[in-house]
């Protein structure tokens, strides 16, 4: 395993291990409580921040790569979550987790279209993008877990 491996490995882990905890507290807080609300606020803030890392971490695959065809697209669609990302932190909780939810999950489609050829598979290791989906699918899950448990 290499340095960055491990270093990727371990941040991906400390930052989801953030924002379960993040979610388990938004969920274990009464409905009706003011911090229930706060507790939301945080987590759609927390997740928007690791969007947009997920998200870079194709600009800086397409720029390493440029020479790959479509590396263009893939820093578009980041784009895309950038904008995203921005947005929902402007948002009611309950709607920002929710387009979080969705965000993360077109995120999981993204790593998955590199497997499937319809994205620059050249871009990232072999292993990365159903990792990722995998990462992302979670996080979804965390995301939308307090929208579920109003």
């Amino acid at each position: 395993m290499t340095e960055a491996l491990r270093a990727l490995v371990v941040g991906a882990i400390a930052l989801g291990g953030a924002l379960a905890w993040l979610a388990v507290l938004a969920t274990r807080t009464d409905a009706a409580s003011p911090q229930r609300l706060i507790a939301e606020l945080r987590l759609a803030q927390f997740s928007a921040l690791l969007l947009t890392l997920a998200a870079a971490v194709y600009v800086g695959l397409a720029i390493a790569n440029e020479q790959v065809a479509g590396a263009g697209l893939d820093i578009a669609l980041a784009i895309g979550f950038f904008v995203v990302a921005g947005l929902v932190t402007t948002w009611e909780p309950v709607h920002a987790l929710t387009a979080l939810s969705i965000a993360w999950g077109a995120h999981g489609v993204v790593d998955l279209a590199h497997t499937a050829d319809l994205l620059p598979a050249a871009i990232a290791p072999v292993w990365y993008p159903t990792a990722c989906a995998i990462y992302d699918v979670a996080v979804a899950g965390l995301c939308y877990l307090p929208v579920l448990r109003r």
